[in-house]
């Protein structure tokens, strides 16, 4: 847990953190959503990072490059700041030189961020955004929700939902990091218009059972998804439940294309860090590969 005293799960405060290509003032635009759920404080992130920018040089680190880098994105974050204010918003700003995992970290502690966004597109873009890698570190390394936002493939073209949390899928596996991750979502009930929350049974599961033994394990497993269903429909959430059998990863797509979701949420084990063996499965290979806006929620 960090120094700060950390409140209960809300969205009030967002670290915004952007290379500008894969996540620019439209994708902004689209989380002020959050406003139904309590956001008033946005805090803009711009890192400049040394490697890359000598890597974009094909020299060394150039303090010239940096300092002309910095200078676009005050430029651009002053012109951000300007619509965020006319909405009532508070803003805050960071534009450093550095290591892009550090200083988000830093930042967030600083600002004692509610939730931290950062942005991530397919692996055919140039190399010039935040990789997969430093997200994963990020994710490692933080106690707080990270929003891994995409864009999403609609015909073709990339784009943008109104509203990301507009049909939200929700993976559970009753750990305490996927009740941490309802204590969030239930937050949002001037913001979700619905929640689907499914689980994936292992085949290993029903191996060998009777068909007794599989309806009852049926029985179970959506008894607990009620349950769950059950606490977002007291906040006013519409909610239903969906039980998956198979491969973790293929499942939790599949469902997401079923259901027309506009994001994933999983909840992410561990404390300070996640598990290696954790982070080898499923979570991570959705936060990598998957097409959807990925919401990693830690146990609190």
């Amino acid at each position: 847990m960090n120094a700060k005293t950390r409140k209960n799960p809300d969205f009030h405060k967002m670290l915004f953190v952007t290379k500008f290509e894969e996540l620019g003032f439209d994708a902004l635009q689209s989380l002020l959503v959050l406003r139904g759920a309590g956001l008033n404080h946005v805090v803009l992130m711009n890192v400049i990072e040394r490697d890359r920018v000598a890597m974009h040089r094909g020299l060394g680190y150039d303090k010239t490059e940096a300092r002309k880098l910095r200078e676009i994105a005050n430029i651009r974050f002053i012109d951000w700041a300007e619509s965020l204010f006319e909405k009532g918003m508070e803003v805050g700003e960071y534009i450093v030189v550095g290591n892009m995992v550090s200083q988000v970290l830093h930042a967030a502690e600083e600002e004692n961020a509610d939730f931290i966004v950062i942005g991530q597109r397919s692996k055919k873009m140039m190399e010039y955004f935040y990789s997969g890698d430093d997200i994963i570190e990020l994710l490692r390394r933080t106690d707080r929700p990270v929003l891994i936002y995409k864009h999403l493939e609609s015909n073709g073209c990339e784009c943008l939902p109104d509203n990301p949390f507009a049909r939200t899928l929700l993976a559970v596996d009753w750990s305490p990091a996927s009740l941490s991750a309802v204590e969030y979502l239930k937050t949002l009930k001037h913001v979700a218009q619905e929640i689907s929350v499914i689980h994936v049974a292992a085949p290993g599961e029903l191996k060998g059972a009777s068909n007794m033994a599989i309806q009852g394990l049926r029985k179970e497993k959506r008894g607990r998804m009620e349950q769950i269903c059950d606490i977002f429909e007291a906040e006013g959430i519409s909610a239903r439940c969906h039980l998956y059998v198979g491969e973790s990863i293929k499942e939790i797509e599949r469902a997401a294309r079923e259901f027309n979701a506009t994001m994933i949420v999983l909840g992410s084990s561990g404390t300070s860090a996640w598990t290696e063996r954790w982070l080898g499965s499923t979570p991570r290979a959705i936060v990598e590969k998957s097409g959807y806006p990925v919401l990693v929620i830690p146990k609190t």
